[in-house]
């Protein structure tokens, strides 16, 4: 008789580790990378519109978004909600499948659901809007589709096995991320028939050659759409010829990192970090974890009587052969796949190759049932703790956004239309240029409809050379097809903001200096700067941007240095010195030392050269690196007049030895 877990135990377990890896920190996550976009087309031209604007890029995936778009609205926090509904639904839909393709073996079934659940090499969970949609849906698809496959076998029925043909047909069209995935259903059922090789390998051929053709259709789609066809995206090299031992390294790296890396990445993670609140609560997290589901399995596991020698063999071989299939679309892209990054999405793919082959290797070594249930409840265990380490940098993420996307409005209240946002990297990870374009088109046209996209964030390491970006030279045409709508515009519509990783974001004013004072940045920064044009920004308006989803942060340092800076942009140098005041009174000082330069401005310019020159002493002696910053200033404040205290001015760039 074969232990089985109750007809509700599996799903509420399912859902406790759901909860536990990924609903923690849910209320404070949100839109991330592609979700921004993606979030703006269904607020602003609706569902109906993912079809147009997934032609260029994978036409099949725009009927999942504007189903699921249909249903629920652009807010992240719904999103966030539903990625755990999908979780949960990826849990029971591989328990269901794994009982079909291992029905001897439930336990097998029960614990590769449970690594599948938490898989540690995937952390693009809280991109919730994009992934659901790209990746988490056809992945369902594709374990019912197994799950008939083998349903059909035992049952006997056509219907079963029409629909696992159905179901291949939404995995496998939607993406490419799924195109090796079908390997594994050839290798399942080898495994599962009995007999010699050949016999196996017939047996399997007149299950398999459906399927089969589906597979070489989907080929033969990639092939036309990818090298001949419509396809515009990524700016990859999808033809690239690899040699033999390109290949074997890519092959050992992803067999690295998918079989063994993965599941003791969160160790290697904190005990860098230990002292850091998130590592300790991601340990704390797994041995709770540990502490109360090892008595669980070790009771309610299904412990299958039916030992057969060969089945480790298996899991190991389909393991492998599952994470190298896995692991092909993106090399055919020439993708890394690089963990805790956006390209670890790739390792979706290789989900159930990853899990089976770990299985298999503990079924191989450990031969106490007890000991590999512990092994498995460690492996699990550390599963959540690290997806609860990847949940608390989007949450970091999510609050590093607020932080812009406020200081963007208390900087710049409003823009003119068509004006190009240029900086060369924002201080963030999981958001590009083009992510930033759409809530920036949110916050500052929350009235848009269908029209050219009124503003554009160009990153300009990214950007300068291309066809976006052609050049620093103003009234250069800038045109960019944002999915199915399209910005146009010139250089000469700029705006050029810094934010460095430890400070505030700033406009950058030629007019001011500014291309000699943030003369170190990287290049591809400062030759924009000359094409910088504050009064594009509006300062006074009667409806100024609101971010959206964020309430409005504590009025800590950023918030009085950016208010001056709009203060500075119209010269109120008594409002620059009044909120200077405020913030000083307030005990905030900046982290980065060019920040006090506004400050030292206008306090000279209102002939306080006291407090400008006592400034420009301190923040010296913080940073002396930014001395060429402070000199500019003093500069400035001499070549126009000086406010009638010209010896004073002589006197404080003397003693900051600025040379005058």
């Amino acid at each position: 008789m074969l232990k089985t877990v109750s007809k509700y135990q599996a799903p509420l377990l399912f859902a406790i580790i759901t909860i536990a890896a990924y609903g923690l920190l849910l209320p404070f996550t949100g839109f991330y990378w592609d979700d921004w976009p993606f979030a703006w087309i269904a607020k602003f031209l609706g569902p109906a519109e993912f079809n147009p604007a997934f032609a260029p890029f994978r036409p099949f995936l725009g009927p999942i978004f504007y189903f699921t778009t249909s249903l629920i609205p652009p807010v992240p926090l719904y999103w966030q909600i539903f990625a755990l509904v999908i979780r949960f639904l990826i849990g029971v839909g591989a328990f269901w499948a794994f009982k079909q393709i291992f029905p001897k073996q439930q336990r097998i079934a029960f614990i590769t659901t449970l690594l599948i659940l938490v898989f540690p090499g995937y952390s693009q969970h809280w991109v919730a809007l994009t992934h659901i949609n790209q990746e988490l849906i056809p992945f369902i698809f594709y374990l019912f589709s197994f799950g008939f496959t083998f349903k059909a076998l035992r049952d006997g029925k056509t219907v079963y096995a029409i629909i696992a043909l159905l179901l291949q047909v939404c995995g496998i069209f939607p993406t490419e991320y799924f195109f090796g995935l079908e390997g594994l259903r050839f290798l399942f059922l080898f495994f599962f028939f009995d007999g010699t090789l050949i016999e196996r390998f017939i047996k399997t051929l007149k299950i398999w050659w459906p399927y089969l053709l589906i597979w070489m259709l989907n080929a033969a789609w990639l092939v036309y759409y990818y090298k001949f066809g419509p396809y515009n995206s990524y700016e990859v090299n999808v033809t690239q010829s690899f040699t033999v031992l390109m290949f074997l390294k890519e092959a050992l790296d992803a067999l690295w990192k998918a079989g063994f890396y993965i599941w003791i990445q969160v160790l290697t993670l904190t005990f860098s970090t230990l002292s850091a609140p998130a590592s300790l609560l991601s340990l704390g997290l797994a041995a709770l974890s540990l502490a109360l589901l090892t008595p669980y399995l070790l009771r309610f596991a299904p412990i299958d009587e039916v030992n057969e020698k060969t089945l480790p063999i298996s899991l190991i071989i389909i393991g492998l052969i599952g994470i190298l299939l896995g692991r092909l679309p993106s090399l055919a892209a020439s993708l890394p796949l690089t963990l805790q990054s956006s390209f670890d999405r790739f390792m979706v793919s290789m989900m159930i190759g990853g899990s089976l082959f770990v299985i298999g290797l503990v079924e191989l070594l450990v031969r106490n049932s007890r000991a590999k249930l512990v092994i498995f409840s460690v492996l699990i265990s550390l599963g959540i703790g690290q997806q609860f380490f990847n949940a608390n940098i989007f949450r970091r993420d999510w609050e590093d956004q607020k932080e812009i996307y406020w200081q963007m409005t208390w900087r710049m209240p409003a823009l003119k239309p068509n004006t190009v946002l240029l900086t060369d990297q924002m201080p963030i990870d999981y958001e590009t240029d083009l992510s930033f374009t759409a809530p920036i088109n949110w916050m500052y046209a929350p009235e848009y409809t269908r029209s050219d996209l009124p503003y554009i964030l160009l990153y300009t390491e990214k950007r300068i050379g291309g066809g976006t970006l052609p050049s620093f030279e103003p009234d250069v045409q800038i045109f960019y097809p944002y999915r199915t709508v399209n910005f146009k515009s010139s250089t000469s519509n700029a705006v050029v903001m810094y934010m460095p990783r430890n400070g505030c974001l700033r406009v950058l004013d030629p007019a001011r200096g500014d291309r000699q004072i943030y003369a170190k940045l990287p290049a591809v920064l400062t030759q924009a700067i000359p094409l910088s044009d504050p009064s594009r920004i509006i300062a006074d308006t009667e409806k100024p941007a609101i971010p959206m989803f964020f309430s409005e942060p504590e009025h800590e340092w950023c918030y009085y240095f950016t208010k001056a800076g709009l203060a500075q942009q119209q010269d109120d140098y008594a409002q620059v010195v009044s909120l200077g005041n405020d913030a000083m009174e307030a005990g905030y000082k900046p982290q980065d030392q060019n920040e006090w330069l506004v400050f030292i401005d206008a306090y000279a310019r209102v002939g306080d050269f006291q407090t400008a020159g006592k400034l420009s002493v301190d923040a010296l002696a913080e940073d002396v690196r930014i001395r060429r910053g402070v000199c500019t200033v003093w500069e400035q404040i001499q070549a126009e007049g000086g406010a009638g205290g010209e010896s004073q001015i002589m006197e404080i760039m003397r003693q900051i030895n600025c040379n005058p």
